[in-house]
């Protein structure tokens, strides 16, 4: 089996990098569900903490990596124009989608809402991995700041994963060869 460039990127933007993410986020959330002082006592609150801090800080900068790899590596493959002359489209996935009325939509619609979604996901995992430091140990008491956290930090998974489903979506249909 071999890999083109682009397909390698592909791998690692998409399925690299989304498997860390995936496994970041269970870790995290179950760590930000468990976080209880009624469930553990103070040292398993400190043991606990430090996953937790761990777990939230990889989701932060894999999201990251993800998002800049897809808009700086893999995204100006899809984006790239063909020459005036050229009449086989599937080498420029935007346009081999746009030239198409039926699979218009995936571009029109999708990549463009993927995009800027993608974006949300590291914002909001950073926003997580930052308030687990700043409060620490506290968090076991803060109930409410506990609960914002697993939203936020269940936007920033849900964010990725519609960016992901597009992404593996579109690159079904025209992929980035």
């Amino acid at each position: 089996m071999s890999l083109t460039v682009r397909e390698f990127w592909a791998v690692i933007h998409g399925m690299g990098l989304g498997a860390i993410f995936l496994l970041a986020f269970a870790g995290g959330l179950a760590g930000l569900w468990s976080l209880r002082p009624e469930w553990v006592t103070g040292a398993g609150i400190q043991e606990r903490l430090r996953r937790l801090r761990d777990g939230t800080w990889i989701m932060a900068i894999v999201a990251w990596l993800t998002v800049i790899t897809g808009t700086y590596i893999v995204y100006p493959w899809y984006r790239a124009k063909p020459l005036a002359r050229a009449t086989d489209l599937s080498l420029f996935p935007r346009s081999y989608l746009l030239a198409n009325p039926n699979l218009a939509a995936w571009h029109t619609f999708g990549m463009e809402w993927k995009e800027h979604v993608a974006w949300l996901s590291p914002m909001l995992a950073t926003a997580v991995a930052f308030v687990v430091v700043r409060y620490g140990p506290k968090l076991g008491d803060e109930e409410k700041i506990r609960r914002a956290l697993i939203v936020l930090f269940t936007l920033a998974f849900a964010a990725a994963a519609v960016a992901g489903l597009f992404g593996a979506f579109i690159n079904k249909v025209a992929p980035t060869r």
